[in-house]
């Protein structure tokens, strides 16, 4: 994924901006949740397994390594099966004869597959290969693992900006009311409306800056997609990503030492947003994960 461009906007409200707490127990936290990011990114279904992303051509789409396929993945199979995509949206998957197919972790001839969104999506696996069905831009597309993909077993490590106390900034939490409609364009173009329940306000060297976060879902925290002057350069070029706790007493914690690289930083397969023109930072973000030194960046 490849990041945009970044716009500071000044504001009038007064934020704070806090010092952040002690030292060694600061940095233990941040290492702790550094190490967790790492084991979320290795685990068998993470982001570095990702190897395809395929889009349903029609209403019969075959499966499989093999070229004669109308999808041909990088691997697994020769012949997989068929998805079929109805006329209602509706996607099943029969498995080709002696596949070794399995849904949901048993052995099915047909069966409708549940798309990501709504709930736990169906999984189809291979052997170290599987597949679920993804809903992006109003096409049905297939993602693909492999846990066996060299992103994974080669994996290069992160790296980070040395860990600052001043990155943990208390900003002044303004609500919107009602919440406001935000267009937010992914890395394949497909664009839609984010509603964004109000706004964080900080200042830092003495500039007053402003990032509008989404709601990913009930009880989650806030998500912000940002890109700033570092972008391109020491960090990510499409975008960085930062979440937050929901905000109390009026205001919420924006600790940019826990800012990470989105999942496109690290396959091309990924459709990640890019940051709302409200959340491109002239300022220097220098915290957080650094670009990764893997092939795809």
């Amino acid at each position: 994924m490849k990041c945009a461009p970044l716009i500071v906007l000044a504001i009038l409200a007064p934020p704070l901006i806090s010092a952040g707490p002690p030292g060694t127990e600061y940095a233990s936290e941040i290492q702790t949740s550094r190490a967790q990011r790492v084991g979320r990114l290795t685990a068998a279904d993470g982001w570095l397994t990702l190897i395809g992303l395929h889009f349903l051509q029609g209403r019969e789409n075959r499966v499989g390594s093999a070229p004669d396929n109308l999808i041909v993945l990088a691997g697994g199979p020769a012949h997989l099966g068929t998805v079929t995509l109805a006329a209602d949206g509706k996607v099943t998957f029969t498995a080709a004869l002696d596949s070794g197919a399995q849904v949901d972790g048993r052995a099915a001839v047909a069966v409708e597959l549940k798309l990501e969104g709504d709930g736990k999506p169906t999984l189809v696996t291979a052997g170290t290969f599987s597949f679920f069905v993804i809903e992006r831009g109003g096409r049905m597309a297939l993602r693909v693992k492999d846990s066996a993909a060299a992103r994974r077993t080669r994996f290069l490590g992160l790296d980070y900006f040395p860990i600052d106390p001043s990155w943990r900034i208390e900003a002044q939490w303004v609500p919107f009311d009602p919440p406001r409609d935000v267009p937010i364009t992914n890395v394949i173009g497909n664009t839609s409306n984010e509603k964004v329940p109000g706004k964080a306000v900080f200042q830092r060297d003495g500039k007053t800056y402003e990032l509008l976060p989404i709601v990913e879902g009930p009880n989650e925290p806030l998500f912000f997609i940002i890109s700033d002057a570092t972008s391109g350069r020491e960090t990510c070029l499409a975008a960085r990503f930062l979440y937050a706790d929901p905000p109390k007493a009026g205001k919420v914690i924006l600790d940019f030492n826990k800012t990470v690289n989105p999942p496109c930083a690290f396959t091309p397969f990924a459709t990640c947003p890019l940051p709302p023109k409200e959340n491109q930072l002239t300022l220097a973000v220098a915290a957080g994960e650094k670009k990764y030194r893997g092939e795809h960046d």
